[in-house]
C-alpha cells in the first residue's frame, strides 16, 4: 500500500481523529504570534537557530555531517526522574551536535560511512559519552544499526558522499524525501491509520529541512519545492500546539500522556497527535501567508514555510519550558523521532 504524502496524511487523520481536535480559532491566534515572529526576525532563514551548531556551507563536509546527525536524530527523552544525558552541558538534540563536534575535534572520522558502517557499540557508545561519564545516550544499539545500515547503501550507491544523493534529485525536496525514505529504511516513518498507509517522515523532512537552512535555500540547498515539506512531528512541538490551544486532547488522552504511559509507535494515540501536528502547521502556513498578502506587503514570503515554522514552535517550547510544563508530551520509543 502506499502512503499518503505528509500533508495529506495530516488532513486524513484530523478527519478521523478520535482522541483529540484541532480548534480553528487557535490556529487564527497563533498567526498572530508568526506574524510578530517574523516582524522580529525571529523566523527568517538569515536567523536559522541551530547555524551556530551545524557546519559552515563552505565545509565540504557539511553534507555528510547533517546526514549523520539526523540518522541519529531521535529518541532523546529522559524517563521519570533519571539523570538527562549530556555533552558539553547541553541535552537532547544539542548534545549530539556537541558529541558529534567532539568527536571532530579528537581525531575521529566520524562522518566518514566507510567508518561508521563498521562503527562498534563500544566506539559510538565513546563518542556519545556524556559528561558525568556515567550516563549512557539512549538507545546506542539501535543508533549503532541505524549507522551500518545507512553508511553501508551510501558507500555502496552514491561514493560515500550524502551530496551525491542530493545531486540525484535535481533541486527538488519531495524527490530527495523519497529517495531517501526508499533507500534508507531507518528514515522510513510509515504507519497504518484506518484503512491508510500515513506517512509522517520527521527525520528525513528535518535532513532536508537542515540542508535547506545550512545553504540558505542556495546551492545544494536550493529546492524550487522546498514549500511541500511539512513540519517535523515530534514529541515537544504539540506542547505548543496546545498551549494556543490549536490542539485539544480528548479527556482519556490526557489522563494517558499525565500518567507517563508509553505510546506505541504506530498507536492510534501516537498517530493522531503527530498527524495533526502536521495539519496545525499546514494550515498555520497557509493562514499566515494570506495574511501577509493582505496586511503586511512589506514581509517577505519568504521565511514562511514548515521548516522556518518549526523551528520557531521549537524554539518557543524550549525558551518557554517552564511554563509549558503543565502539558505532558507522549513517550515513544521509536528510531523514527
Amino acid at each position: 500500500m502506499t502512503a499518503l504524502s505528509p500533508a495529506e496524511s495530516g488532513a486524513f487523520i484530523v478527519k478521523n481523529a478520535k482522541f483529540l481536535k484541532v480548534n480553528e480559532d487557535g490556529i487564527k491566534n497563533l498567526t498572530k504570534e508568526v506574524i510578530n515572529g517574523i516582524q522580529r526576525k525571529d523566523i527568517d532563514v538569515e536567523n536559522f537557530s541551530q547555524h551556530q551548531y551545524h557546519p559552515k556551507a563552505s565545509d565540504p563536509h557539511a553534507p555528510n555531517w547533517i546526514f549523520l546527525l539526523d540518522t541519529l536524530n531521535f529518541c532523546f527523552w529522559t524517563p521519570g526522574n533519571a539523570t538527562k544525558w549530556k555533552v558539553k552541558g547541553e541535552t537532547g538534540y544539542f548534545s549530539l551536535c556537541a558529541a558529534i563536534n567532539r568527536a571532530l575535534e579528537e581525531g575521529i572520522d566520524i562522518t566518514n560511512p566507510a567508518y561508521y558502517s563498521k562503527i562498534t557499540l563500544e566506539e559510538l557508545e565513546n563518542i556519545l559519552r556524556s559528561d558525568d561519564g556515567v550516563t549512557k545516550a539512549p538507545l546506542l544499539e539501535e543508533r549503532v544499526q541505524c549507522l551500518h545500515e545507512v553508511g553501508k547503501t551510501l558507500l555502496e550507491k552514491y561514493d560515500g558522499k550524502f551530496e551525491n544523493c542530493v545531486k540525484a534529485c535535481a533541486g527538488s525536496a519531495v524527490a530527495l524525501l523519497e529517495l531517501v525514505t526508499r533507500e534508507f529504511p531507518c528514515y522510513r516513518d510509515e504507519a497504518t491509520y484506518g484503512d491508510k498507509r500515513v506517512a509522517i517522515y520527521k527525520r528525513a523532512q528535518i535532513l532536508i529541512g537542515d540542508l535547506w537552512a545550512c545553504y540558505r535555500g542556495e546551492g545544494l540547498g536550493l529546492f524550487n519545492d522546498i514549500e511541500k515539506i511539512t513540519m517535523f512531528a515530534d514529541y515537544r512541538i504539540p506542547q505548543v500546539l496546545v498551549h494556543f490551544k490549536t490542539l485539544e486532547y480528548s479527556a482519556e488522552l490526557m489522563e494517558t500522556l499525565k500518567a507517563g504511559t508509553l505510546l506505541e509507535n504506530g498507536s492510534a494515540e501516537e498517530v493522531e497527535i503527530r498527524g495533526a501536528s502536521i495539519y496545525i502547521v499546514e494550515r498555520l502556513k497557509q493562514l499566515v501567508l494570506e495574511e501577509l498578502k493582505a496586511n503586511h506587503p512589506d514581509l517577505s514570503s519568504k521565511n514562511v514555510n514548515a521548516v522556518l515554522l518549526d523551528h520557531f514552535l521549537w524554539d518557543y517550547r524550549r525558551k518557554n519550558a517552564a511554563e509549558l510544563e503543565y502539558i505532558p508530551f507522549h513517550k515513544t520509543i521509536s528510531v523514527y523521532y
